[in-house]
């Protein structure tokens, strides 16, 4: 159920696949919706070298992210993969929290399920903070 949770937030709801947002090495992003925008992109087309550039590198961080490329890659039917890489995202507010967090509610055109993510400026950049989406306790599916 982990993996699932984990796969329907990394791919249901991933911003607006319009754009020329991170489609260009060396793109960072210019604030924090840009940030959850790009994260979610590249995560909704199977890149996760690229999302993961996008977000705090941290042991649980790393473990999340893992666990969703290990589903895409072994248990997501091609169709399903064509449905997220094609699908747009629509955000449906973006909660400041102070002047170095954002909560951005998001969803995608292809799933359409509402979610979440988090977003934190550290050393002046935008960064994707996935404990945030998912419960505290419980093993990550391997």
């Amino acid at each position: 159920m982990r993996s699932s949770i984990l796969l329907g937030f990394l791919f249901l709801q991933f911003f607006c696949a319009c754009g020329n947002s991170s489609d260009q090495a060396g793109d960072l992003p210019e604030n924090d919706v840009d940030a959850g925008r790009m994260f979610i992109q590249d995560a909704l087309k199977g890149d996760y070298s690229r999302a993961r550039l996008l977000m705090i590198q941290d042991s649980l961080n790393n473990q999340y992210l893992d666990a969703a490329e290990r589903n895409y890659q072994s248990r997501m039917s091609r169709e399903d993969k064509r449905g997220y890489r094609e699908s747009s995202i629509n955000v449906h507010d973006v909660r400041q929290e102070g002047d170095s967090v954002s909560i951005i509610s998001y969803s995608n055109s292809f799933k359409k399920q509402n979610d979440s993510l988090k977003v934190v400026r550290v050393n002046g950049r935008w960064l994707v903070d996935l404990k945030y989406s998912f419960p505290k306790s419980g093993n990550l599916q391997k």
